[in-house]
């Protein structure tokens, strides 16, 4: 009986030996967030919105933040 606990014991403890590193990896991309992926006339852009433009990618940003995310101005 004490040996099945002791082979229960070490078989607990020698399975957190087996966890794997998490590390940051993923799609990485060079290009900056206003060169746009998809490009333009994808269903994920925005109207308005020309690719590599950054002052109207600026102004995008500034309208869903005040239109989307603004309490003060969807409360009305």
């Amino acid at each position: 009986m004490m040996r099945l606990v002791v082979m229960l014991a070490s078989a607990v403890v020698l399975a957190a030996c087996g966890d794997k590193p998490q590390t940051a990896s993923g799609v990485k991309s060079d290009a900056a967030s206003f060169q746009g992926v998809t490009g333009p006339g994808s269903a994920f852009s925005a109207p308005g919105w020309a690719a590599g433009d950054k002052s109207a990618w600026e102004q995008q940003l500034k309208t869903r933040l005040q239109n989307g995310q603004n309490e003060y101005n969807r409360v009305k």
